[in-house]
């Protein structure tokens, strides 16, 4: 029996509540359309609270879950789908939990000693000046439990931080303010045990947030990414780590800056990434010679 149908039917769990509910629809568009153009019995299930009862019903043996944010990759549909015993792509429970949770994963990755910028935990009770004199300014301040830079505010002068917490409770009660890093962001796309080539972004805005993420047509995007053959193999090396040390597996991306004096400071994690045609995970594919169909197919098979 071929690959293709040892799939079965197949799921491609899309959209949901969270707030990045229409990148994710996007992303969800095109991975079924690359699926079915190859034989895939691949169907859309637009995720509401009704979800489990859809999967079940639908007969379903497989997720493709390109859910992004709360719900989708923060391990609720995970643990709801090994409940189901239904397969699904990317990665389980605990390193979805982790990941969506910035301050878990900046948590782990300090405790594991490696290079991630420092913080401060924000609440109304702040004492936000002694906060700026801790990290310093530029302070990036970012809800823990959000991903597509949703609520994030790049703060510049002391008596913005208040108000850059405001923005971000409004979002999640959990809010961070980040040492901000001056220099150069790159993305490494990892696919099973392969970091895919380095990408370098180039924002016009202040950093890379929903804007120039998903809408603008300035942003750029360099791959090759710039560095030195052995720098980039230092760069993949790290992004290896740091994903297996929140225990992610399968598929993802780990968002990285480098700082003036040419070190590497890791972001955040992302577990499910965009699959738009701004996307970069299929950007770093293509630069690897892997077509956006075969992508999924190896996303997919994440999922046996």
């Amino acid at each position: 029996m071929s690959t293709i149908q040892n799939f079965g039917k197949v799921a491609v769990l899309m959209g949901g509540w969270a707030a990045e509910r229409e990148v994710s629809l996007n992303s969800g568009a095109a991975v079924l359309k690359a699926l079915q153009t190859q034989g895939v019995d691949a169907y859309a299930v637009d995720a509401d609270h009704n979800v489990l009862t859809t999967l079940q019903e639908g007969k379903f043996d497989r997720v493709f879950n390109i859910l992004h944010g709360r719900g989708g990759e923060d391990g609720e549909i995970q643990g709801a789908l090994n409940i189901l015993q239904i397969p699904y792509t990317g990665c389980g429970v605990m390193a979805s939990a982790i990941s969506m949770n910035k301050l878990m994963t900046k948590r782990i990755w300090s405790g594991a000693d490696m290079p991630t910028p420092a913080y401060e935990i924000l609440t109304k009770d702040t004492d936000f000046m002694a906060t700026v004199d801790k990290l310093g300014l530029p302070i990036m301040v970012k809800p823990a439990n959000e991903g597509s830079s949703i609520g994030m505010t790049k703060v510049q002068q002391a008596d913005e931080l208040q108000t850059a917490y405001a923005s971000a409770s409004e979002y999640d009660s959990l809010v961070l303010a980040e040492q901000w890093v001056d220099g150069n962001e790159y993305t490494i796309a990892l696919l099973g045990e392969e970091a895919l080539p380095v990408i370098k972004l180039e924002v016009q805005n202040d950093f890379y947030d929903y804007e120039a993420k998903y809408k603008s047509d300035e942003t750029k995007y360099y791959c090759p990414c710039g560095l030195k053959n052995e720098e980039e193999k230092e760069l993949q090396a790290l992004a290896k780590v740091a994903f297996k040390a929140v225990s992610a597996n399968g598929w993802g991306r780990i968002d990285v800056m480098r700082d003036q004096q040419g070190k590497f400071w890791l972001i955040e994690v992302n577990t499910v990434p965009g699959m738009t045609d701004h996307s970069l995970v299929p950007m770093a594919a293509e630069a690897a010679g892997i077509s956006f169909e075969a992508l999924v197919i190896r996303i997919l098979k994440t999922s046996i």
